[in-house]
């Protein structure tokens, strides 16, 4: 009994070693293209305001309302189109962590806004902010095999691999 189920673990074990990555670039590409297409339409995304008043904040008033909102917008659908078709994934990630390093600025710029009770109850906008650290360690991720690497799914080639 032991046998089977260890031969079932090793076999869905290299399928997710296999196709991990690939359908991690595809769920999160599909995030950023979601997000960024209700960019487009004013007052469909639940983070337009936030995301509008941050950017214009951070250009010092040089970018503001809806021209920020569609360039946000462009920019989220662009990084979504780059995960999903694997096409140039180096400028995609580092649009994506820029993208997110913006992101996250709010909970310093707006702490009214983001934080109930700083640092430990955040608002529902603090919420949708902080759960970007999951992106950001899925780009992690994605990042790591841009050179062709993967991921392995066996532990003694794995300490091989770390002693050289």
């Amino acid at each position: 009994m032991f046998d089977r189920f260890s031969a079932l673990d090793r076999r869905l074990t290299r399928w997710m070693a296999d196709h991990g990555i690939n359908l991690l670039r595809y769920s999160v590409g599909a995030v950023f293209i979601w997000f960024g297409v209700l960019k487009f339409f004013p007052d469909l995304s639940a983070a337009d305001g936030l995301a509008t008043e941050t950017i214009s904040r951070l250009t010092f008033g040089a970018v503001e309302g809806p021209v920020s909102r569609v360039l946000l917008a462009i920019l989220e659908t662009a990084i979504g189109l780059g995960l999903i078709t694997g096409r140039f994934l180096r400028l995609t990630l580092l649009m994506l962590f820029a993208q997110m390093l913006g992101t996250i600025t709010p909970l310093f710029l707006f702490p009214e806004l983001t934080w109930q009770d700083v640092p430990f109850a955040p608002t529902l906008e603090g919420q949708y902010i902080i759960k970007n650290m999951v992106l950001i360690s899925a780009g992690l991720t994605i990042g790591a095999t841009v050179r062709g690497g993967g991921v392995i799914d066996d532990p003694e080639a794995y300490g091989a691999s770390r002693h050289h």
